[in-house]
Parts: C-alpha cells; structure tokens; sequence
C-alpha cells in the first residue's frame, strides 16, 4: 500500500492548504517514491495529481492532466478512479494538510472514518473541538488554564463583563481570517450583518495591545514531543493582530514567515508554556501534530487557540532538536497505520430489541 497526501478544500484557507500540501507531496516522493496527491476543489470535488506540481498550476482551478476521484465509504471505501472501469487507488493512509472548512472541523475526518480510510491528525472530535474557538476556550477554562474572557456574540448581547476595545473572532475559524477590532460593543454587534466570516458565530473578547502571540508545536507519536516556543513577527508594529499576511504571504506558508524562534523568553515563562501544552495534549484529543498558541507580556500568559492541522504542518518549529520533515510526515503516516482514528462498531445490536418489538403498527396506534 501507498501513502497519499490530501489537500485543498473548500475553505478560506483552500490556497495556504495546497501550499502545505505540495511541500508534503515533494517531501514523501523524495523518500518513499510513490505518495500519490489528492487535490479538493473549492466545490468539493476530488483529483489525482499526475506528476510534480507548483503552486501556480491551481490558480485556473484543477491543473491539466489530473484525474477525477471519487471517495466511497463502507467495507470496499476508499478513493476510485473513475473512467471505462472504475479502479480503487492503493492508498491505505493519506497525510490531511487540509487547513480550515470541513477539512479541520471533523467533516473530511468522518468521512474517511466512513470510507475505513486512516488518516493523519485530529479525529473527528478533536478537529471539531479545535475549529470551535467558544468551545476550546470553555474547555480551557474549565481546566484552570489561564485564558481571557470569551462571550459568543450575538445581536441580544447587551452587556459584557469587560471593557472595551473588543477583538471579534469567528467561531468557527482556522486562521486569522475574519477577525476584527473594534471599539464598543455597538459597533461590535453592527459587524454581525457586515463581517460574513462572523455568519456562523463570533466569539468576542477583551482587546489586549500589550499582549504578543507566542506558539509551540507537539507532535504525539512516537512519544509526545514539543518544538521550541516561537515568537512570530508582525510586518508593522501598528499593526493591531498577527493577520493572514503576517502568517502566510511569503511564498512557503508558515515557513517563511518572520519570527524569532526559539523565542527570548523568561524561565518562568517558558516552562508555564510547556506545561500548559502538555495538559492541552489530552484536554484537547492531540493527535498527529497541533499548534498551540499563546497571549503574552512579560508578567502574563494566556491560552488562545489550538490549530489542529498547522501551516506547513509546524514543521519549521521542531529546531531543538532539529527534526526532517521527512521524519516528521513518516510518523505522522505511521500514527494514522498504527493508531487509527476511529473504528466504528455495531458490537451490542444482537438483535434482541427488533425481536421483542412486535408490531409497528400497533406501536403507531
């Protein structure tokens, strides 16, 4: 059996995915000669790559000699080619590098669930877990973890238990992508009807100027392992967040984007950050690798969010010890092979309710 590589999707992130996507692809066929690339269109449908690509192929839509699939779920699942006889690809696990949408939040996950199909990254309930910012935080919370107040935002809202500036952010987001910030909570409910990435929920907290983004990576096979903390980099300190093009418009997605990695930091500091990741490990359902990310001064720290599936899949931030991204994307298959996800089961459906049912007519009566 081969190994595979999914990417793309319907998502805002679709462009950033096939970035990570192709960097995977070029990495396994070095190594392993035979990974085969699965493109997901906007629309949602999927193509075989044939040969090496580059990115600016996409920018048309669904490059020239590609070959239409389809994802079939139950005992025979799995990828098909279609044409005069339709022929299952060999591919029993593929590496996700589908950032955001329905290839984050759980949706892709079920289905290749489905399909009996293993895969790389979060389970169904761990995407879902990551994509929901209200839910995350709720869970974070919880825990005893520091994180800033979060209130889910709609257009009854009348008071918060924070002061203002307010940074709005959508429930249901991978990125930076659609986040805003505002002064009062009046304008912070008028951006409900004017920002469409708010349309599925906006969670709204405390805008903090004096607080900068601080990430670390982990991995969970063979063992759990940490990166080095970084510090990403803002193209201008007017700037009030870490935005889209801070993270990802640069040429090789997170890659190269500019930060200070490792990161100066306090003992204190960094040791609080690896711990708390670590709890957030099994809080959150970890699996493959995941990017957690802070808030921080030089007195505070704060939880923000989790990326299930990171930009180039964090592997510029394992620096100490260094590790190949090779290796990296070999675990990251290995995991999906010797630690599936799910498998469903009918284990307890032994017939005994249908048997003492009797008449469904009777029961409508």
């Amino acid at each position: 059996m081969t190994s595979g590589v999914l990417f793309g999707g319907p998502s805002p992130e679709h462009d950033i995915s096939i970035l990570t996507g192709l960097q995977a692809l070029r990495e396994l066929r070095r190594s392993e000669h035979d990974a085969t690339g699965i493109y997901w269109t906007k629309t949602g449908s999927f193509f075989a790559l044939d040969g090496d690509a580059e990115a600016e192929v996409f920018l048309d839509g669904v490059p020239k000699g590609s070959n239409a699939l389809a994802l079939r779920l139950g005992d025979e699942g799995g990828f098909y080619a279609s044409g005069r006889r339709e022929r299952r690809l060999n591919i029993d696990a593929v590496v996700l590098a589908t950032h955001g949408g329905p290839g984050e939040d759980g949706t892709l996950q079920g289905a290749l669930d489905l399909a009996g199909l293993n895969y790389s990254g979060p389970s169904v309930a761990g995407a879902a877990l990551g994509m929901d910012k209200w839910a995350f935080g709720a869970l974070v919370a919880a825990a005893g973890l520091p994180t800033l107040p979060r209130v889910l935002l709609s257009s009854a809202t009348a008071t918060l238990s924070f002061e203002g500036p307010y940074i709005l952010k959508p429930r249901f987001g991978g990125s930076s992508i659609g986040i805003d910030v505002v002064a009062d909570l009046v304008t912070a409910k008028a951006r409900l009807t004017t920002n469409p990435h708010l349309a599925n929920g906006c969670v709204i907290e405390p805008f903090r100027r004096d607080l900068s983004d601080l990430q670390i990576a982990l991995r969970t096979y063979p063992l759990l392992e940490l990166s080095a903390i970084e510090r990403p980099l803002r193209r201008s300190k007017d700037l009030e967040i870490l935005d889209y093009r801070d993270k990802y418009v640069g040429g090789e997605g997170m890659v190269s984007a500019p930060r200070e990695l490792p990161a100066a930091l306090p003992a204190q500091q960094h040791d609080d950050i690896v711990r708390f990741a670590t709890v957030i490990a099994d809080l959150a359902g970890v699996r493959g690798v995941a990017r957690v990310d802070f808030l921080a001064s030089e007195s505070e720290l704060f939880v923000n969010e989790i990326n299930t599936i990171p930009g180039s899949l964090a592997k510029h931030l394992f620096v100490n010890p260094p590790l190949l991204f090779a290796t990296l994307l070999r675990d990251l298959l290995s995991e999906a092979r010797e630690r599936p996800a799910h498998r469903y089961s009918a284990a307890g459906a032994d017939g005994l309710v249908l048997r003492s049912a009797g008449s469904i007519a009777a029961k409508l009566a």
